[in-house]
């Protein structure tokens, strides 16, 4: 070949080859965080339990001391407030004050307050407390059971759950109805209405399952960890998903006794989890850590950490809306943090 041809060989394969050469790899993209005040949050709250709820489209927070539940509209972060809850003056820098569990159904507000050791009715409608019932002893979790129509309110104190069951008045007025006792529990209580069972934590490397008509616990399970906090069930795929203190999260395979699928490693201190089923994202907030990472769910129920969002020390509890955003909750500063999450679904 003359130098001619290799000349124009040469700068041929520079034109079709320079595009290639030049391109760099997209830079990751990380989470956002913004603040979100929420009132009477100055000097702290204790936050406990979050919940999302898709018919009323609103983030619901039991806001400890304050003495309020609020519920945040997540197109523009307002709060509507629910006052009637025991009101403290000064936050005591743990999350055990006034409410700090809620659920919702048949279009009522469920929570528990408790300094008054009392189970709450609220009537949507009108946005106050309807009816108050005593609670047998202090609460943690308040889910509402619509297979059973039944309120099932956790007492780890005595080890146990009580059970309510709802009237057919309206509003309806809870009974108590049962105990169901959790021996080494219970912590977290997820709701498998397609299943009818339920779910909830020995504190140490155990899981169980309780059906939800005869309140039996029918399985334990290993957790895949030694000490299991969250807890969240995908009912469409059988997926019992784990938080671990150690910052461990585990998927457990509830159709076929609990069988761990997969486990990954992220910040330390984590207590209370969040899942978007439609992303197939779970959210794991490391309290100690001050970190919530963000992973991904496979079909096959493998999780892959997909990011990791700043937050601050003692954010051990979220809640996910259907937008793709986070709540974490900031108790020291008695507000929200809100984290959108940038990651693109995960559950082919």
């Amino acid at each position: 070949m003359t130098k001619r041809w290799l000349s124009l060989a040469a700068l041929l394969f520079l034109v079709v080859t320079a595009p290639v050469m030049a391109q760099q790899a997209p830079k990751p993209v990380a989470p956002s965080v913004k603040p979100l005040p929420l009132p009477d949050g100055n000097g702290g709250i204790g936050f406990d339990d979050l919940r999302f709820d898709t018919t009323l489209e609103r983030v619901l927070v039991p806001a400890g001391r304050t003495g309020n539940v609020d519920l945040i509209d997540p197109a523009n972060g307002a709060a509507t407030t629910i006052a009637g809850f025991t009101k403290v003056a000064r936050y005591d820098s743990g999350h055990g004050q006034s409410v700090t569990s809620v659920d919702v159904g048949e279009g009522y507000l469920f929570a528990t307050d408790r300094d008054a050791l009392r189970l709450a009715v609220v009537d949507l409608a009108t946005r106050k407390i309807a009816i108050q019932v005593p609670l047998a002893s202090a609460p943690d979790y308040v889910r509402y059971v619509a297979a059973t129509r039944e309120l099932w309110v956790t007492q780890p104190g005595k080890k146990r759950i009580e059970v309510f069951s709802l009237s057919k008045a309206t509003p309806p007025v809870p009974t108590h109805a049962a105990f169901i006792d959790t021996p080494g529990g219970p912590e977290s209580l997820a709701i498998d209405g397609k299943r009818g069972r339920a779910y909830t934590h020995k504190w140490k490397q155990s899981t169980m399952a309780i059906d939800l008509k005869t309140r039996a616990i029918t399985s334990t399970w290993s957790a895949g960890c030694g000490d299991p906090r969250g807890i969240w069930i995908d009912e469409a795929r059988g997926f019992l998903l784990v938080g671990c203190e150690d910052g461990t999260a585990t998927v457990l395979d509830v159709a076929h006794d609990g069988k761990l699928l997969s486990t990954a490693r992220s910040g330390s201190g984590v207590d209370i989890i969040a899942y978007d089923a439609a992303r197939a994202h779970l959210y794991l907030p490391g309290d100690e850590s001050a970190t919530m990472a963000i992973l991904g769910v496979s079909a096959k129920g493998v999780l892959t950490i997909l990011g990791v969002a700043p937050t601050v020390k003692d954010a051990h509890c979220v809640t996910a809306d259907d937008r793709g955003n986070a709540y974490v909750c900031d108790p020291h500063h008695g507000q929200l943090l809100v984290i959108h999450d940038p990651y693109p679904p995960s559950g082919g």
